[in-house]
């Protein structure tokens, strides 16, 4: 009984959060008898929520990690990294206008993503940084989209805001480059640029001291789950610079130096 009431309360969450999803309604605290209890049942209602999503987004594509660098585990004041889906529907190209309404409201963050060239099973587990960069195809300069849809994110703990995602809204996706031509992506060097002006720079090595560390996390993570990740799958390994919050008619640019350019428009 105990078990069942738990699953319950885990769909219940889930119920609640795709409702907000799918209305853009501003999600509010969920009631103590639903809401997770620690992230580990946060990232059950994850699940739970991803189910019920996939008819309006489309299939799990990959992923997201976020609080990979020392100025988000500030800004969010969560001292790890956390989780969340990538849906086909939320994937664009560089170029892509959308529209600001889509959104609650709209942020961008400048991050390094990547692209599997093979599967990482849990039996593989423990993962370590040279072990998952070697199963790299190729990076991509990104923007990842993300939306501030709570009434107040700062009162809801990581626990649902792991549930929810983590703020994972879309991507935006420069040209990919092949691992073996691409830099050390330590070393690479982020600008996000809003209409034109710099509004937050930094590097490779602020997420995790380098985003294979970020990538080792989340395939870890996942095999703690009996779970894996896929030939094909895309990651986004967090955020170089602080969320940036947009305004209706802003135009998006992260350069990120030997990566390339990628840009979006939010009209």
């Amino acid at each position: 009984m105990k078990g069942a009431s738990r699953m319950d309360r885990i769909l219940k969450a889930a119920q609640a959060i795709a409702t907000a999803r799918r209305t853009k309604e501003r999600l509010a605290p969920l009631a103590p008898e639903v809401a997770p209890r620690d992230e580990a049942e946060g990232y059950q209602v994850q699940r739970a929520l991803r189910d019920l999503l996939l008819p309006q987004f489309g299939a799990l594509v990959g992923y997201k990690i976020g609080c990979t660098s020392n100025v988000m585990q500030q800004y969010l004041n969560i001292p790890h990294p956390c989780g969340g889906s990538v849906f086909e529907r939320g994937v664009h190209q560089s170029g892509v206008k959308l529209a600001a309404s889509d959104f609650v409201h709209v942020g961008v963050e400048c991050e390094i993503a990547v692209r599997l060239a093979r599967d990482l099973s849990p039996g593989e587990a423990p993962f370590t940084a040279a072990w998952v960069g070697e199963a790299i195809e190729a990076y991509l300069p990104a923007i990842e989209i993300v939306d501030d849809r709570y009434v107040q994110w700062e009162t809801l703990g990581a626990p649902t805001l792991v549930a929810d995602d983590f703020f994972a809204a879309a991507c935006v996706l420069g040209p990919a480059v092949a691992r073996r031509e691409a830099p050390d992506v330590r070393e690479v060097a982020g600008r996000a640029l809003i209409n034109g002006a710099e509004v937050g720079a930094g590097t490779g090595a602020d997420v995790l001291g380098h985003p294979h560390n970020a990538l080792a996390w989340l395939a870890n993570h996942l095999a703690s789950e009996g779970k894996g990740l896929h030939k094909g799958q895309l990651v986004l390994t967090g955020s170089l610079v602080k969320t940036v919050w947009l305004n209706p008619g802003d135009k998006v640019t992260m350069e990120l130096a030997g990566l390339g350019t990628v840009e979006a428009e939010f009209t």
